[in-house]
């Protein structure tokens, strides 16, 4: 069983299955994609990820706020964001969090949006999704200050160095590895993955972007998983079913759903 540990859905190109997200849900599941956490990156895609949710029931929706917003002139609606959190289907809070590489002009409202998220997620005793870049110790600041360790969470798409993953993993966190680790510059990326312990990581596309290689300069797909889990799994020097099997565990355990490999 393959697992999608982010993906946004709502965003994916539907044009070689005449616009049918069900159409290409179909294609993935036999390629034996098992489970997906459909990503909100505004109040209104958190509304379809609640939506989707609803719909299929391998798919897990996860609601937020993304911190790259065009000229945000409000922070997200607390009360809301806990509304949406507690809505059947919902797994986890975000995606949220701090990005300096793409935006540092609005750093202010980043860190206010993350710890509002932190603490929706808080309340809930939801495990939080956050996107950091360029923001290491603007992260692990709010992360220290405002995240229970024992619900925890996941740095989505990490791109970061070992210090920031073991700090993140000791404050209950996992690491999920997107399809940069299968980039021919992404050595020191691997490197990174070979460390995080199997117990802590998951494997994500971030479709429709950052599809693997070899399908790298296309549009992602959430069946590409695939190709990062082999790379992540021979980087541990693990056979594809038992590395599958790990990371349908953690997602299971993380994210508090019930997959079917991950009892055994």
């Amino acid at each position: 069983m393959l697992i999608d540990s982010h993906c946004h859905p709502d965003r994916l190109d539907l044009s070689a299955y005449d616009g049918s997200l069900d159409a290409l849900l179909t294609e993935a599941r036999s390629a034996g994609l098992g489970a997906l956490l459909a990503v909100g990156i505004d109040l209104e895609s958190s509304r379809e990820m609640i939506r989707l949710a609803a719909r299929h029931a391998d798919l897990h929706a996860s609601v937020g706020v993304h911190p790259l917003q065009e000229r945000p002139t409000a922070l997200p609606d607390e009360d809301l964001l806990l509304e949406l959190g507690a809505s059947t289907g919902v797994v986890a809070i975000g995606e949220t969090g701090i990005d300096r590489h793409y935006d540092s002009d609005n750093l202010d409202w980043q860190r206010e949006s993350f710890r509002i998220h932190a603490r929706v997620a808080r309340r809930l005793g939801k495990p939080l999704v956050v996107h950091s870049r360029d923001a290491r110790a603007e992260t692990l600041e709010v992360l220290r200050e405002a995240v229970d360790p024992e619900v925890g969470g996941v740095l989505h798409c990490f791109t970061e160095n070992w210090d920031m993953a073991r700090a993140a993993i000791e404050l209950g966190f996992y690491i999920s590895f997107s399809g940069i680790v299968t980039f021919r510059n992404a050595g020191e990326l691997r490197d990174v993955a070979a460390r995080v312990p199997l117990d802590r990581l998951l494997v994500e596309t971030d479709a429709p972007w950052l599809a693997p290689v070899p399908f790298r300069g296309k549009t992602n797909r959430p069946q590409y998983v695939a190709e990062v889990a082999r790379c992540v799994a021979a980087l541990h020097g693990l056979g594809q079913a038992e590395f599958d099997e790990r990371i349908a565990a953690n997602f299971s355990s993380l994210f508090g759903v019930e997959l079917a490999v991950a009892q055994a």
